[in-house]
C-alpha cells in the first residue's frame, strides 16, 4: 500500500508530521483532517520531486490565472464553505459538495481546482493563490490564517462579513449616487445643448447687429472653442497622467507614498482608516484566542494590510514588541491608531483578557465605520447636487446676460 508523509497543524497551532499507508493522497488528507488538523503538505514518499512539481503547475493553468467570478458568487462560495465545516465535514469533502452543488459554469471550474489543488498536497492558501483575480490577498492570508490557527470555520465567517461589508458599502454609495448621477447627466447634456447651439447662435447675431457679448458669455465661449479644438490635448495629457501615476506607484517608495496618502483623504481616508482599525483587531482577536503567537499573529494582520504604508509600520512595531515593548506601546508611539485603540488594547494586556478586548475593539469600530459610511452616503447627494446647480447656473446666466445685453442695445438703437 502507498505510503504518504504529511506536515500539518493541529488544534493548537503546533507542527505535526508522520507517515500514514493509505490507498490515495485524498484518503490521507481526509484522515488528517479527521485528526482535527490541517494538512500542509502531503506528499507520496516515493514520487519524485519532479512528478511532485508537474502535479503542482498543473494545478495552476492559464485559464485558473485569468478566471474571475462575481462577487455575490465569492459570499456564495465562501458562505457555504464555512457552513459545510461548522456542520463537521472536512475541507476535502467540503470541496466536493460544494464542486456538485454550485451551478455557476465558472465557479464550478473553481471548486474543482482547489479540491484537486487539496488532493495533491497543497494547503488551502497555496490553492486560492492560482486565482488572482477572485481572491484577494487579504482573503488568502486569512485563510492560511484559518489553517495555521486550526479556526478556519470562524475566519470564513469572518471573510463572509467583510464580503458583505464591501457589498453593503458599495451598495449604499450606488444608491446614494443614483440620484445625482441622473442630474449629472441632465445639467450635462443641457450644458452641451447651450454651448453648441445657442452660444454660437447668439455670438453670430451679436456680431451682425455690432453688439459686444458680456464678459460670462465670452468666458463661456472662451470654454467652448477650449473643448472643440484642443479636445485630442485633453485626453493626451490624461493618458500621460495615467502612465506617470502608474510608474509612481511601481516604485517602492511611490507606493508608499500613495498608500499613506490614501489615508487621509478627507472621507475616504477616514472609512479606510476605520475599516482596517476594525479589520486588524478582528483578526489579531481570532488569532489570539487559537492559540497563535503573537510575534507570528503580527506577522499575518501584517500580511493583510494590502497598505505598504500600514505594513512598514506594523514592521517596526513587530521589531519594538521584539524588544521587549507591550503591542499598545509600540503602537502608540508609531502614531498607527487612535488613542482610544490603544488605550483599550493596554486595558486588555492588563487585564489578561487580550482577545476579548480586541474583539470589542473591533465592535467599536465596525459601529463607528458604519456611521461614517452613513454621514458620507448623506452628504454625497447634496454636494453633486450643488456642483451640477452652479455649472447650470452659470451657462443659464451666461446665456441670460447676453440676450439682456443684445435686448438693451436693440432698444437703444436709433430706429
Amino acid at each position: 500500500m502507498p505510503q504518504f508523509s504529511y506536515r500539518a497543524r493541529n488544534a493548537q497551532g503546533g507542527l505535526v508530521e508522520g507517515v500514514l499507508n493509505v490507498t490515495d493522497r485524498a484518503v490521507a488528507i481526509r484522515q488528517i483532517e479527521e485528526q482535527d488538523c490541517v494538512p500542509i503538505r502531503v506528499d507520496a514518499i516515493n514520487a519524485t520531486p519532479q512528478a511532485r512539481d508537474g502535479k503542482a503547475a498543473a494545478a495552476t493553468t492559464p485559464p485558473a490565472q485569468q478566471l474571475k467570478i462575481p462577487h455575490g458568487q465569492l459570499l456564495i462560495f465562501t458562505e457555504q464553505l464555512g457552513h459545510l465545516l461548522q456542520a463537521g465535514m472536512t475541507l476535502d469533502e467540503s470541496l466536493g459538495v460544494l464542486e456538485k452543488r454550485l451551478k455557476h459554469p465558472r465557479v464550478q471550474q473553481m471548486t474543482s481546482t482547489l479540491h484537486q489543488a487539496l488532493i495533491d498536497g497543497r494547503s488551502f492558501s497555496q490553492a486560492l493563490r492560482d486565482f488572482p483575480r477572485i481572491f484577494a490577498p487579504l482573503y488568502v492570508n486569512m485563510v492560511g490564517a484559518g489553517e495555521a490557527s486550526g479556526a478556519l470555520p470562524d475566519i470564513l465567517t469572518r471573510l463572509v462579513d467583510h464580503l458583505m461589508q464591501e457589498k453593503n458599502l458599495r451598495d449604499r454609495v450606488q444608491q446614494a449616487l443614483i440620484y445625482p448621477a441622473f442630474l449629472a447627466v441632465a445639467g450635462s447634456a443641457l450644458i452641451v445643448i447651450f454651448i453648441t447651439f445657442m452660444v454660437p447662435q447668439l455670438t453670430n447675431f451679436m456680431s451682425e447687429t455690432g453688439g459686444t457679448l458680456p464678459v460670462a458669455t465670452r468666458l463661456l465661449l472662451g470654454i467652448h472653442h477650449l473643448i472643440t479644438g484642443y479636445w485630442w490635448l485633453f485626453i493626451l495629457i490624461a493618458i500621460g497622467v495615467m502612465v506617470a501615476f502608474r510608474a509612481f506607484v511601481a516604485s517602492e517608495e511611490g507606493r508608499l507614498t500613495w498608500d499613506r496618502f490614501r489615508l487621509f483623504i478627507p472621507g475616504y481616508g477616514r472609512v479606510r482608516r476605520h475599516q482596517y482599525y476594525a479589520q486588524f483587531s478582528r483578526t489579531l482577536g481570532t488569532l489570539m484566542e487559537n492559540g497563535i503567537p503573537l510575534l507570528r499573529a503580527l506577522d499575518l494582520v501584517t500580511e493583510i494590510a494590502a497598505n505598504k504604508y500600514l505594513e512598514a509600520k506594523l514592521r517596526d512595531v513587530r521589531k519594538a514588541v521584539i524588544d521587549g515593548a507591550n503591542l499598545s506601546s509600540a503602537l502608540a508611539r508609531e502614531q498607527l491608531f487612535p488613542d482610544l485603540f490603544t488605550d483599550m488594547m493596554a486595558v486588555g494586556e492588563q487585564t489578561g483578557h487580550f482577545a476579548q478586548t480586541m474583539q470589542t475593539i473591533a465592535d467599536v469600530y465596525e459601529r463607528e465605520l458604519d456611521r461614517t459610511v452613513n454621514i458620507i452616503s448623506a452628504l454625497i447627494p447634496p454636494v453633486i447636487i450643488v456642483i451640477i446647480a452652479v455649472i447650470v447656473g452659470f451657462v443659464v446666466y451666461s446665456i441670460l446676460d447676453a440676450v439682456f445685453t443684445m435686448t438693451q442695445s436693440l432698444q437703444l438703437r436709433p430706429h
